[in-house]
């Protein structure tokens, strides 16, 4: 009976903390090797540069694109009329050649 109950004793003084070092060393691995841990704060601040220069990139385009749409709103110039019907029809005068080329 006195072998029973200390077992018990000692038994039950250390599922508690049994319990406890599991749970803290679960969180604790999630925390490193986790979908949002240590190690993947890597891979997100790689991808973030990468997609800050994406956007840095979407928006000297647009900032040029609302340049050209800022010309031809009110005035627009003649020359950037026939620029730009050029290049959509790629066509020209009677012996005129038309050489396609990049935006600008």
């Amino acid at each position: 009976m006195r072998i029973k109950r200390s077992v018990t004793r000692v038994f039950g003084v250390l599922v508690v903390p049994a319990i406890t070092v599991a749970v803290v060393a679960y969180f604790g691995a999630y925390t490193i090797w986790g979908n949002r841990g240590i190690l993947a704060l890597e891979d997100t601040e790689a991808q973030l540069g990468i997609q800050q220069q994406q956007l840095a990139q979407i928006q000297d385009n647009r900032a040029r694109l609302q340049h050209r749409i800022a010309l031809m709103e009110n005035n627009p110039d003649p020359d950037l009329v026939e620029e730009l019907a050029r290049g959509q029809l790629m066509d020209g005068a009677p012996n005129q050649v038309a050489v396609p080329r990049t935006g600008h």
